[in-house]
Parts: structure tokens; sequence; C-alpha cells
């Protein structure tokens, strides 16, 4: 079945084509409208409402429903299939078939004959217009009642019979022949029914002047001329007036479609790609990738550059479109887009369609005017040739999508901030800034100064422009317009953060206004996701810190995290932030700048909230590093301790600062830690010394919440600034216990460094000051890590000391963890004298762990079993328990506890002989500890390293190693492993043995005990 609309709406029930079809009028006028109120939105929903409309306007009877019911049924009936006339909630829809409705077929002619009117294929021409003309059975909707609507419509479909009748005209004439002397009397009845249309007189006239009828041509054109300077008052257009030349020149050659009667000639092909960049720099890979993707065999994909403003993509485009040139002959186009141009709104899709379109030499008379049909155009304009399509500039996938042209031997760049991941098959080419060398390569060749090449004052340019080409070429520029001007002047003007961006700006060279187009339109943006991503970015500037979460955004927006992270992607897609991983953000140093400055104006600075952006973050921070501390920390007295609030606390508790929810367990809390800790450490260091009472309270708790976090990772860098920094705030309030808390937390950094000497001297303060407050708890683990600094310092009748009176109070607090912890204490101390007998301390605490659920105590106790067999010189013995110390630690987090297992399982196989796998727990250990900057650690590391390496002969490797463990130990108190790494470093005429006869191993060395963490 098909339908016909051009003309009365008619049904054809002959499969063979709608031309050829019988068709069978509608016998009612409600039938008719129906049907062509259903055909007019064929295939979507037509409501029930809008038929109402169109069969009674108005005045609808009261049984109009009823009555539609009626009319469905009756239509249903006259239709090959009751299923194509479907009930929907809204209403009904009419299914249409591909070919089946005479319109659409008509349109797909229309689109055909303008591509090949376009491209001069006259013949095609001829043949598709006049199959669309066969189509035309009377004017659209013709009889029809006006409530139908549709006005629009009819007059598109006879705007475009008009020009498929002057498209077949201009080809006959171009064709030229026999026919011609046909074509007069059908153009002079199209100038009588159309007499202000000029272009059938024209073709008139060209007409009767190749058919040797001049006089008649004439005569054509001056009653033309006097009609319209008689009744309009203007002159015939160009195309009238070039046919008059032609017949007055008597020349009667085949110069069809108004080309002043000369033979055809050929188009230039397009070559409109800006000149190359002069000084391109580096990105060799991309371009190679670039290139085999736009000349690879088979369908090309489009290629979209994507990046930050300033990085250089339009560069890059054109530097591969230049190379690629002549892989295209057909022709180089360049489109600017206008995506993020400063002044100017990006061209919509049906601009950028239409200008591609007056590019290809398509006249604007002959552009469609539905987007469309413009687009279909263009795609049958681009399909036969080989044309390279550079589209700088794009603001969004909408915006290209009609552009893309469909043949295979078409070549596609787009470049973009965004990375346009809605554009479907694209090959996607994310543009970083330059690397050291290239940046100091471009700013020597742009800026002409030879000499700075290696010097101090480049690579702080280098530095301070983040290696974005943009900044680069400007401050080149400033370079070579001012030879005065020394490259140290200008990187010292450009190292003051707040003007920076003033003198990144040069003649049209600007890295504020590039990035202030896409934060203005973000701004300006009637989307409330776009106007949160401006809110965003003035946060991200007001706190300056390293990297962002959504949660912390939320927090400080004052929006759910749902829509922050909405806000988030749309940075991202603008390019003025970057993602370092699965939801971690951080903007690129000039962004960074640039958002600093932005929280400073009124739309985006603290003040539009009330809120403190600073304090609000320092707030949430406390609030989840209790949280953390919850997570990891036992419960018991070391956890009630520690979230007890100091004096110098602000009102209301962290936790009850907005809604901070528990971690799922220790390994969320660590995972949190280690995203968030670089923020923390930024956060404290840059406000420990702010005069705010306020500010300086939150940081106090801060410090003391995030601590024993901290130290169980083994942060050792970290712990120095939060413990220096929480330690000066807590003297300047006045804030006695979070002094003592702070001296607590920088023993416990000083003991995982090996220094012990500090460590006792900072717990011994700490200790005086929970002595003055009476506080019994810490009393008790003061005394206990006492004890046990003072083992590892050789003072062992006074560490036994401090250790008993730690277990009375372990005892008296009923504090069975504690107690469990001097035991393990009291074990590591009798061992240097009765291992046996430290074996059943360890015994003892491990079965308290394990009955009060204490992996650190489990695990610690373990380890220290294996120690003390490794004394009795039982390595098969001690292995396993350092395994199982391993398997309890599992995900805790407790760097102190792994280190110390993981260097005694190092030991035990290594003595065992188990080469192998003693080298394999080494390097991990040693890749731990350099990642945590711990030297500590990595020393002694590096000496048992030392020892596998020497037993398997690499002597001048061990050597190394010891020498690097060496350097790292010196300072420490491990003067055990300090006088045996001399010893084996001593040269061989100064041992009696040599090299190779120096001890193993001493039997009595042990690695400092290994306690829980402080908490």
């Amino acid at each position: 079945m098909r339908f016909g609309l051009l003309g009365p709406p008619v049904l054809f029930y002959d499969a063979q084509g709608v031309a050829r079809g019988t068709a069978r009028a509608i016998a009612g006028p409600k039938s008719r409208v129906l049907l062509t109120a259903l055909l007019l939105e064929a295939g979507r929903a037509v409501s029930v409402e809008s038929l109402k409309d169109a069969l009674w306007g108005e005045a609808a009877p009261v049984s109009a429903q009823a009555s539609l019911h009626n009319h469905i049924a009756r239509l249903r009936r006259l239709l090959d299939d009751p299923e194509r006339l479907r009930t929907v909630p809204s209403g009904y829809t009419l299914r249409i078939d591909e070919g089946e409705l005479d319109v659409h077929v008509f349109d797909a002619h229309v689109a055909e004959a303008r591509a090949a009117h376009t491209g001069r294929d006259w013949e095609r021409v001829v043949r598709v217009c006049t199959d669309a003309l066969a189509l035309w059975r009377g004017a659209p909707l013709a009889g029809l009642p006006p409530e139908v609507g549709g006005y629009a419509f009819a007059q598109r479909l006879c705007e475009a019979r008009l020009l498929l009748l002057e498209w077949r005209c201009d080809a006959e004439l171009a064709l030229g022949g026999p026919r011609l002397h046909e074509l007069v009397p059908e153009l002079a009845a199209l100038t009588g029914e159309y007499p202000l249309r000029e272009v059938f007189f024209r073709q008139l006239m060209l007409a009767l002047h190749r058919t040797g009828r001049q006089a008649e041509a004439l005569a054509v054109h001056r009653d033309l001329r006097t009609r319209l300077v008689g009744q309009l008052g203007i002159e015939p257009g160009p195309g009238v007036r070039e046919a008059h030349v032609e017949v007055l020149r008597g020349v009667t050659g085949g110069g069809g479609a108004g080309e002043r009667g000369e033979p055809d000639r050929p188009v230039p092909a397009p070559a409109q790609l800006p000149p190359s960049p002069t000084h391109f720099i580096g990105r060799t890979s991309l371009r190679e990738s670039l290139r085999r993707a736009l000349t690879a065999p088979g369908p090309r994909p489009t290629a979209v550059i994507s990046g930050m403003a300033g990085v250089g993509k339009s560069a890059l485009a054109l530097h591969v479109a230049h190379q690629l040139a002549e892989r295209f002959p057909d022709g180089q186009i360049h489109l600017d887009l206008h995506g993020a141009t400063p002044g100017m709104p990006p061209l919509t899709a049906a601009q950028a369609v239409n200008t591609l379109l007056r590019d290809l030499g398509t006249e604007p008379c002959r552009i469609p005017e539905q987007p469309d049909a413009a687009a279909a155009l263009l795609r049958s304009l681009l399909a036969p040739t080989r044309t390279l399509l550079v589209l700088d500039d794009a603001a969004s996938a909408a915006q290209v999508r009609p552009l893309l042209p469909g043949g295979a031997g078409c070549g596609v760049i787009v470049t973009s901030r965004s990375p346009l991941t809605a554009l479907d098959g694209a090959a996607r080419f994310p543009l970083a800034p330059l690397s050291d060398e290239e940046s100091t390569e471009l700013l020597r060749r742009a800026s002409g100064r030879d000499g700075l090449d290696g010097t101090d004052a480049a690579r702080l340019l280098v530095e301070l422009t983040g290696r974005l080409p943009l900044a680069l070429r400007i401050v080149a520029a400033r370079l070579a317009a001012r030879p005065a001007l020394t490259p140290d002047t200008l990187a010292g003007q450009l190292a003051a953060a707040d003007s920076r961006l003033h003198h990144l700006e040069y003649d049209d060279l600007s890295v504020r206004r590039s990035l202030a187009v896409a934060h203005d339109a973000l701004a300006a943006s009637e989307r409330e996701t776009d106007r949160d991503a401006a809110r965003t970015l003035g946060r991200i500037g007001a706190l300056g810190l390293p990297t962002y979460g959504a949660p912390l955004l939320a927090r400080l927006t004052g929006t759910g995290e749902p829509r922050t992270e909405a806000a988030l992607e749309r940075l991202l897609d603008v390019a003025l932030l970057e993602e370092s991983a699965y939801g971690r953000y951080a903007p690129h140093d000039l962004v960074r700048d640039f958002a600093r400055e932005r929280a400073g104006e009124p739309d985006t600075a603290d003040t539009d909230t009330g809120t403190d952006t600073v304090g609000t973050a320092l707030h949430w921070y406390a609030a989840v590093a209790e949280r953390v501390l919850a997570a990891i920390v036992p419960a018991g007295l070391d956890l009630d301790d520690r979230r007890r609030p100091t004096p110098s606390q602000p009102s209301g508790h962290p936790a009850h600062v907005g809604t901070v929810g528990p971690f799922a367990g220790p390994g969320a809390a660590f995972a949190w830690g280690d995203r968030e800790l670089e923020n923390v450490v930024t956060l404290v260091e840059r406000y420990a010394d702010d005069p705010s009472r306020q500010r300086a309270g939150l940081i106090c708790t801060l410090v003391r919440l995030i601590f024993p976090y901290a130290h169980r990772r083994g942060r050792v860098a970290e712990m120095e600034v939060l413990g220096q920094a929480g330690l000066r705030v807590a003297r300047r309030l006045g804030d006695a216990e979070a002094e003592a808390y702070a001296l607590a937390d920088l023993a416990g950094l000083h003991f995982l460094t090996g220094r012990h000497n500090d460590a006792l001297a900072l717990n011994d303060g700490a200790l005086a000051l929970w002595r003055r407050l009476d506080r019994p708890s810490w009393i008790r683990r003061c005394l206990n890590n006492r004890g046990l600094l003072l083992d590892g310092l050789g003072r062992r009748g006074e560490a036994g000391e401090a250790l008993a009176r730690s277990l009375q109070y372990a005892r008296q607090l009923n504090d069975p963890y504690g107690e469990a912890v001097t035991r393990s204490h009291l074990g590591n101390l009798v061992e240097h004298t009765d291992p046996r007998a430290a074996i059943e301390q360890h015994r003892r605490s491990l079965a308290l762990g394990d009955e009060i659920g204490a992996v650190s105590v489990r695990h610690t106790a373990h380890c220290n079993i294996g120690y003390a067999q490794l004394r009795l010189g039982r390595p098969a013995a001690a292995l396993p328990h350092f395994e199982e110390s391993l398997r309890i630690l599992g995900g805790h987090g407790d760097w102190h506890g792994e280190s110390r297992s993981r260097l005694g399982l190092v030991r035990a196989l290594r003595l065992l002989g188990r080469g192998g796998r003693a080298d394999r727990e080494c390097a991990e250990l040693l890749g731990r500890a350099d990642a945590r900057a711990d030297r500590y650690t990595g020393g002694l590391a590096r000496h048992q390293h030392g020892l596998l390496l020497r037993e398997r002969g690499h002597i001048g490797a061990a050597r190394e190693a010891w020498g690097r463990a060496l350097a790292a130990l010196e300072g420490t108190d491990e003067q055990a492993v300090v006088a045996e790494l001399r010893a084996l470093l001593a040269p061989a005429d100064r041992s009696p043995g040599g090299l190779d006869d120096t001890p193993p191993d001493p039997a009595t060395w042990r690695p400092r005990s290994t306690p829980p963490p402080p908490s």
C-alpha cells in the first residue's frame, strides 16, 4: 500500500510504485481529514486532541470522542493491515514504511536532483526531475479545511516543485538539441503562471535565443523589465541581465544555467587551509597516528583533536592538513566553528552547513531551507570527492555531526576542547602540554633568543607557562618584542601567581581570554548543570588544593553529589579540568590561576553563600578523618581518647558537620586517606599560621584525627608536616592536650625513622603533659612507648621499669588491648637474654589479641615470635610466623608492621637458602619503602639485598646496595646495622679475612620492636 499527499489525499493499492499505482480516493471528508492529519505526522504519535481539532476545529461536538473512534475504525478497514494504525497512550500512530508516502519519495528525488544540478550532471538532472514531477497530482492538501494545518508543509512542496522545474529546464538548456524547441511553450506557460519568478523568464529568453528566435527573446526581456519597474520599482536580477547580454551578443553556445552562454568551466577546488604554523614543535607520534588514520584504506574515521585552551590543537590540525593536502586533490576546506572564540557565539549547525555548501560552489538560492535537506545536499556533493575538511574549534558533537561526509574518500579533522565522545566512530587524539624539551625549543625558536638553551631562566619559564604552547608563544613574543627584557626578569614577573595571567597577554593572544570563553558561557547558561560548573570552578580556585573529588566540592558548593558530579563532567568537557584518576580532578596550573581570579569575583566568592570555603573544607576533612579513625583503630580506650575533643576544638563535633557516613571497612578508609592525604597536608601547611582561632582549632583537630592513618601507611614526609604544624598550632593556642597529642605523634614519626633518642625526648614531653592533665590512659601509652624506646637504646633496666608501670595502668583501666601491647614489648625486652621466655610473652599477647579480635596485636605477636625464633637460629620455625603476620595484616594498611614482618621474612628465606623468593620479597619491600620516602626501612631492606647479592657472587652490586643502606641509616639509632654495614664496606686489607669472611648476619640483630602503631 502507498499513500499520496501530492494532491488530494489518496490510497494506492498497486505495490508496483506510487506513480503507477491505482489510486483510491477517500470517500468521506472526515476520513480524508483524519488520514491527512496522521500522514502529516507519519510514524509519530498524534494526540486525540490534535485529531479533534483537525476534524471539527473549535466547534467539536459533545460526541466528538465517540465519533473519532468510529472514523478510526473506518480508516483501519481501508488499510491493508489494521496494525498500521495503532492506539498509543497519547493518541494514534500511523506506520509508514520507507517509500510508501509519495512526499517522502518526492523529497528524496529533490535532494538527488539538487546534488546533480550542483554537480552539473545534466542528464541525471533531467531524469530525476522528471521522475519527481511525475508524482505531482495537484496542490498538496487541496480541498481540505484549514483546521488540518499543514500550510507550511504544502508551501514547501510547491516551492520544491518549482525548483524541480527550474533545474530540469537548466539541464535541458545545457544539453541543447531538439528538446529546446519543446521547451519554449512549456516555459511560456510557466512565465504566465508565475509572472514574478524571474528564473523562468531567463530560461525562456535563452531557449528562444538558442532556437534562433532572438527578437522574441528580447521582447520577453522588455516585457519583464517594464512590469518589474512599473509595478515594483526594481530592475531584473543578475540572472536575467546575464541572459540579456548573451542574447544581445548573439552567442548561441551551450552554457546553461545562466553561465553567460560560455562553455562550462571547471570550478577550482577549494584550498582554504590557513598557513601552516611557523614554529611547530614535537607531537611526532600523534602526527604519525593522525596521518595513518586519515590515509588508511577504507572508510576514514573523523579525527578529533581535543585538549584545553592553548594546548596547540589548531596548530597540529593545520600542520597535518598541509602535509596531507596532496592526498585530497578535490580540495581542502577550513571552517572555524567558533566553539570558544572570545566575543563570538558558536556557529549553529545550519550556519556551518550553509557555509560549506557555499564553499563548494552552491548558489545561496539553491541551498535548501530545511537543515536536514541542506546536510543531505552537502553529503551528496562530497560523496564522490576526495576532500579534506578541517573543522576547527567545535563546540559540541551536535554542531559537527551534520557536517560529516558519508563517502569514504574524504578526510575530516575536528579540533575541540571536548573529546566529542558522542560522535560515533571518531578517532580521538587528546593533546597534552609539550614536554620540557619541546617547550624550551619552541620558546627559543619563537623568541629568537638562541642563548636560552639549558639556562635556569628557560627552565623556569617553561615551568611557569605550564608547557602550554599558547602561553609559551606569548612569552616568546614578549621576549622578541623587547630585547632589553631578560628571561630572568620575565620569569620573576610570571612567578607572582596573582599576576601571572596578566603577563600572559600580548596583542591578540591571551590565556585568560581563552579560558574565560568556556567559563563565561557556563556561568551565563540557562542550564543548571552549567551554572553549577562555573560555581564549582570558583570553589576550586578559592581552595587551591592539588586534586578534588565530588564529595568535598559538593560540600563547598552546597549542592548534592549527583549535581556536583554532573558539574565536574561539564568542566571536563570544556577542558577546564583534567581527570587524573577516576573521580579525581585537577586543573592545569594556568587554569588554577584563572580559577583563583574568578574566586574573588562576586558571583563565585564566598560572600555569595555566606560560608568560609577554607573553614568548610577543614570541617569536612576533620569529619571524614574521624570516620577513618573509627574504621582503622579498634574500639576501646585508644579510639575513645583520640576522638575526645581538646579545649581548642571549635564548637560542633566534626562528625556532626553535615552527614558523613561510616566507611565499609578499613580498606575503604585507607583508600580515602590515600586519595586525600595530599590535600590535608596542603591545607594544614598553608593555614597552620592563620590568625583565625577557628581555623587553628580545626587544624589541631584534623591533625589529631588523621595522624594514625598516616602512621599506619608509613607516610613519613607527610607525618613530619602534620606533626610539626599540629605542635606549633597547639602551643600558639595554649592547648596542652593538643600539644601532648602532637608530641606523642612526632615521637611515633621519629620511631619509624630510626631516631629513637629524639623519639624518647618527645615521648617524655608528652608523658609530662599527660601526667599534669591526669589522663591515665595516655600515661599508660607513653610509659609503654618509653619502655619500647629505652629497650632499643640498650637501657634495658629503665625499659623494664617503664613497661611494668604501663602494665599496671592497663590492668587498672581494664584495658586488655593495652595489656597485650605491653606484654609484646616485655617479650622483646627479655628476648635479649631468653628468647624462649620472650616467645611465651608473645603467645600471651597473641591470646589476648585473639580474645578481643585485635588484628594489630595478633600480627605483631606472630612477627615477634618469628624474630625470637631467628635469634634461636631456627629460620624454618620463624618463616610461618612471618607469613601468618602478613596474612593477618591483609589490607589493614599498617606499614610499620608490614615492613618489619616482610624484613623478617626476607631474612628467614635467605637463611634457608631460598634466594629467589627472598629476592622477590626484598624487591617488594624496597619498592613500597621508596614509594613512601621511608629511608629508614629502605636502608634496612638494602642491607638484606646486599647480603642476597653477595651470596650470588655479585660483590660490586652488593657493595653498592650496602653503601646506599649506610647513607640512609647514618644518623639513626640503628647502631648494630650501621656497624655491620661499615664492616661490610671496609677495604679487604682492613678486615682479617676480607669481605667474604664478614659475618653474614649477626644473630643478635633485629629491627626495632614491632608494636601496633600508636593511636
